[in-house]
């Protein structure tokens, strides 16, 4: 008599299917926050200078705030996520919340979705579901110095030190002169930082996880190193995506800063966690399968913002100049700073 078939997660620990759970949990409330911030952003920008063009009006507007609090929730579920499932398997289920965003920026911000971008939201989900399926199981860490050790080896350290070097050259050089023109200047600074904070929030979360169940980490002193280098990278982020958002299309920001995003952190848990020292060469192709199925389909969607409008065969963002001085608002990835001074 033939073996019973084994059920999809058996192969998955109690502890990755929490992270797994809490991960998709988070995608919704992210994705959906995304477009109430927007919403505020707009609302503050025809009152008062627009965060893309360094103001901060939109911190008196309540709608912006409710935007916050949902993007908070979303990631208090997945800060305890990373506590339980590493990051290879947390991490590339942003997808999901691409997905609702740039489908809700379809319907409520009136920012068209493409067929092929429909194609790339189905890419999206495949991709994320062959990585959730072949993910490695969650490294048993017994202290917050046994995390420290691992951010304090070489590899870990030359990473780091690189990232922080591209972000500071970007934040004080490349900003200034592109930030209103090129949307993978600010999508890098957050891109980069977010990667090194995705690994602070994986300590902070163990060490919490260990300190309720008895063991107490808040004691050591790494437990608070990592509070502020993770305090500082997130604000950081929030600031520059601010800036992305209120100047570029959303349905272009979200997959942009997803795969720049994503492609790093999981650079960054394989430095330091060593990941992929867990799985056989098969388990690890797959995941990088699907992790290119992730990019083809946020490819789609970034690419097929070009094609909504059909009468133009250059990128928008590109064209925002010329937008700008002959008064033509018909092209969704202007800049936004630009469509509400016209509205003005």
């Amino acid at each position: 008599m033939a073996a019973e078939a084994p059920s999809w997660h058996e192969g998955m620990s109690s502890d990755n299917i929490k992270g797994l759970v809490l991960a998709l949990s988070s995608s919704f409330f992210i994705g959906g926050s995304f477009i109430v911030k927007k919403k505020g952003l707009k609302k503050a920008g025809a009152s008062g200078i627009s965060a893309g063009a360094g103001g901060f009006t939109y911190l008196y507007e309540p709608l912006w705030w409710l935007g916050m609090i949902t993007m908070i929730v979303g990631e208090i579920a997945n800060f305890v996520a990373y506590a339980f499932a590493p990051a290879l398997l947390v991490t590339p289920l942003g997808a999901l919340s691409i997905i609702i965003s740039a489908v809700l920026a379809h319907i409520i911000l009136r920012e068209k979705l493409h067929i092929f971008g429909v194609l790339g939201c189905v890419l999206c989900v495949v991709g994320s579901t062959a990585i959730v399926l072949h993910a490695p199981q969650e490294r048993e860490i017994e202290s917050v110095t046994e995390l420290w050790q691992m951010a304090m080896e070489p590899a870990f350290l030359l990473y780091a030190t690189l990232v922080i070097t591209c972000a500071i050259i970007l934040i004080f050089h490349f900003i200034p002169q592109y930030g209103q023109t090129h949307i993978m200047v600010y999508i890098g600074v957050c891109s980069l930082l977010g990667s090194l904070s995705v690994m602070g929030v994986k300590a902070l979360g163990i060490a919490m996880k260990l300190t309720l169940s008895g063991v107490n980490q808040l004691v050591y002193p790494q437990t608070w190193i990592f509070a502020i280098i993770v305090a500082t990278f997130l604000l950081t982020q929030l600031n520059y995506l601010n800036k992305a958002l209120d100047t570029f299309n959303t349905a272009v920001v979200s997959p942009i800063y997803y795969v720049m995003f994503t492609s790093l952190t999981i650079l960054a848990s394989v430095i330091m966690f060593k990941d992929w020292d867990r799985q056989s060469p098969t388990q690890v192709i797959t995941e990088l399968c699907g992790f290119v199925t992730i990019l083809s389909g946020t490819f789609l969607l970034h690419k097929t913002k070009d094609m909504v409008d059909g009468a133009s065969t250059s990128s928008p963002i590109r064209l925002a100049k010329h937008v700008e001085e002959d008064g033509y608002n018909g092209l969704e990835g202007i800049p936004l700073r630009r469509q509400e001074s016209m509205r003005s």
